[in-house]
């Protein structure tokens, strides 16, 4: 029997609640938390992924938007001692403010704020693992190589800082009520050399965002728009960060493009 004092999913909110065992196992497993382990949970929705989570972790913090479903999870972890339900957008809350600097974060992210969840969530201090079940079209994006068809600013901004894999691919079915799209679980774990230090993070990301604006264009006519340079100091940045002016943004690695900026930064301080 249903259990009556669940909210209804709210479209606006782009709830779509996983209630396949298999694959709720299987964001789990690739998470991987032990006994020690500390794990935010971006939207736990009604609480299918946590209940997993919390039998595995020393703690679940499980960060909450919809106010109806609060009270609902509270009531429901009350007697588990080891979940803490914070009623708050996961945009504005500081997951080291609230997890300390080391802990896992999984998540069936909303579609239509994915990549600001990502990104806020690749702010340090970065999780250990993050795993999370996103639109199967931005899964594969992100783990996309240099090159290949998906491959675009997502790929390298994330692949610049973290190891990304797809772990599973998750079918519509799998979800009430079904999302008119396939989903699919990626996992990010942080590199021990990101391309670029944190101080400039943000100055990559815009440069990758505006190359990728310029995508049909070849990386001599790329540069010169970006950084507003003549043809030969275009031609001299490109030299100077190995990269042959007449290929586009898409053959372009994270460690080019990191290159790249640098190279940039360089005729600008000059």
């Amino acid at each position: 029997m249903a259990d009556t004092r669940l909210p209804r999913p709210r479209k606006r909110l782009g709830q779509h609640f996983l209630v396949d065992r298999t694959a709720l196992e299987r964001i789990a497993d690739a998470l991987a938390p032990t006994a020690n382990d500390i794990v935010v949970e971006i939207g736990p929705g009604r609480g299918a992924l946590t209940d997993l989570l919390s039998q595995r972790a020393k703690r679940v913090i499980a960060i909450e938007l919809d106010r109806d479903l609060v009270p609902y999870l509270r009531d429901r972890y009350r007697a588990a001692g080891n979940v803490d339900v914070i009623e708050r957008d996961v945009l504005e809350v500081n997951l080291g403010d609230v997890a300390g600097t080391d802990f896992l974060l999984a998540g069936n992210v909303p579609y239509y704020i994915t990549t600001p969840i990502l990104f806020h969530a690749l702010e340090p201090p970065r999780p250990a693992r993050a795993v999370y079940l996103v639109q199967r079209e931005v899964a594969e994006r992100i783990v996309a190589p240099p090159g290949s068809r998906t491959y675009g600013a997502l790929s390298v901004n994330v692949q610049a800082v973290a190891h990304a894999e797809l772990v599973a691919r998750v079918p519509a079915g799998a979800f009430r009520p079904p999302p008119s799209v396939e989903s699919a679980v990626v996992r990010l774990t942080p590199r021990p050399d990101p391309v670029v230090d944190q101080s400039i993070e943000g100055e990559f990301r815009t440069l990758v965002q505006e190359a990728f604006g310029l995508r049909r264009k070849q990386m001599r006519r790329v540069v010169r728009t970006i950084a507003h340079l003549g043809v030969d100091a275009a031609d001299q940045v490109l030299s100077t960060a190995a990269i042959d002016p007449e290929v586009r943004p898409e053959t372009l690695s994270p460690e080019d493009f990191a290159r790249l900026l640098r190279a940039i930064k360089g005729v600008r301080v000059v």
